[in-house]
């Protein structure tokens, strides 16, 4: 059996996620009605811009080309939907309302 990892949602009322190493986040936050939002889940739209703390891999160059358009100023900045999960994490959204 793989490694599980918890994702945390600070300032919300969504529990913890325990998630399985090497999953798809945005895989995971779809079935569990999560309180970050997906739209194309292929990384263009930026619906899920996320702010997370924890170890992910970096961005791929795609990924930092919307990043520079939608969270300029946020170098803990990601894609949910591009984000695998191999460690503990804590999400907030960044584009809210």
């Amino acid at each position: 059996m793989g490694s599980e990892f918890k994702v945390q949602f600070p300032g919300t009322n969504f529990p913890e996620l325990v998630v399985p190493g090497g999953f798809s986040l945005s895989r995971k936050l779809d079935v569990q009605n999560s309180p970050i939002l997906f739209g194309c889940r292929t990384g263009i739209c930026a619906t899920c811009v996320c702010l997370v703390e924890g170890s992910v891999s970096p961005p791929t160059d795609d990924e930092k080309e919307v990043l520079e358009l939608f969270a300029p100023d946020e170098p803990t900045a990601r894609l949910a939907c591009q984000v695998k999960v191999d460690s503990n994490l804590s999400i907030k959204a960044c584009l809210e309302g």
